[in-house]
């Protein structure tokens, strides 16, 4: 019986510090150097990241946006990377800017006093990460971190407003994407509320199968995928391994296997 896996397969590169650290004055050059360079490459016109055709019909759907839009939205728009475990956003920070992720994952939920963060759910890039809370003229909704190495999309509204003058298609497109979002807050809110742990499984798992073999691809850690099921890691875990003893599913590496599809639904409408 395998494991779900605690972590993806992730190449990690660990810095070794010199055994024979610089002089005060030189280190301290070096220290300048090292922070402009990582400012620099925080924030960048989209045209550096190159953001592909697929990422912003993932953003503003489609048909594709016409030259003229595109343009105007890429001298607006900036990008800045971030690494795993470095904060997005905070809730008590003024939201100015729509911030999509545009590759990675990145998490939302909340920080507590002791500077440890509360998963609730994760946004997987091409996304929208927060497209409301600048509109309301206040805070994040939440706080957000990110998971893995990720690339972000920030377009101040301030600079947005005259956009949608100059475009007035671009509305329905952001409007389009703001009910998707508001859609599929709403499911998982309707399955919080109206469907045991088990059942919340069997659907994420249904929801994500890839016809017509079944496969279920991992891209969540247990962490993750638990937070978006309202529930802890060990629960996730038990729940698989019923499922497992059951015969309906199977772990393989980084994918689940649905064994028994139509009993999974039988199970999840019961």
């Amino acid at each position: 019986m395998q494991r779900l896996p605690d972590h993806p397969a992730v190449e990690t590169t660990t810095l070794k510090a010199s055994p024979n650290p610089p002089e005060p004055k030189l280190a301290s050059r070096a220290l300048l150097r090292s922070a402009e360079s990582l400012a620099s490459r925080r924030s960048l016109p989209i045209a550096d990241l190159r953001v592909s055709a697929e990422q912003w019909a993932a953003l503003m759907g489609e048909p594709g946006l016409s030259p003229d839009e595109l343009q105007a939205l890429e001298a607006l728009g900036r990008c800045r990377r971030v690494a795993p475990g470095e904060p997005v956003f905070q809730k008590t920070q003024a939201a100015e800017h729509l911030v999509a992720v545009l590759d990675g994952v990145v998490g939302l939920g909340s920080m507590a006093a002791e500077r440890q963060f509360h998963l609730e759910r994760s946004v997987h890039g091409p996304a929208w990460l927060d497209l409301s809370s600048a509109w309301m003229g206040a805070g994040h909704g939440q706080d957000a971190q990110a998971m893995s190495p990720a690339a972000l999309l920030e377009l101040p509204l301030s600079g947005l407003r005259p956009l949608l003058q100059r475009f007035p298609a671009l509305n329905e497109r952001l409007l389009m994407a703001l009910a998707q979002t508001v859609q599929k807050l709403t499911g998982a809110t309707h399955d919080l509320m109206a469907k045991d742990a088990q059942k919340r499984l069997i659907t994420w798992l249904l929801s994500r199968a890839a016809a017509p073999d079944g496969d279920v691809a991992l891209r969540e850690r247990k962490r993750e995928l638990a937070a978006q099921l309202a529930i802890t890691p060990e629960t996730l875990s038990r729940l698989l391994r019923q499922l497992m003893s059951a015969g309906l599913i199977e772990v393989r590496g980084y994918s689940i296997k649905l064994l028994n599809p139509v009993a999974l639904r039988a199970l999840m409408q019961a």
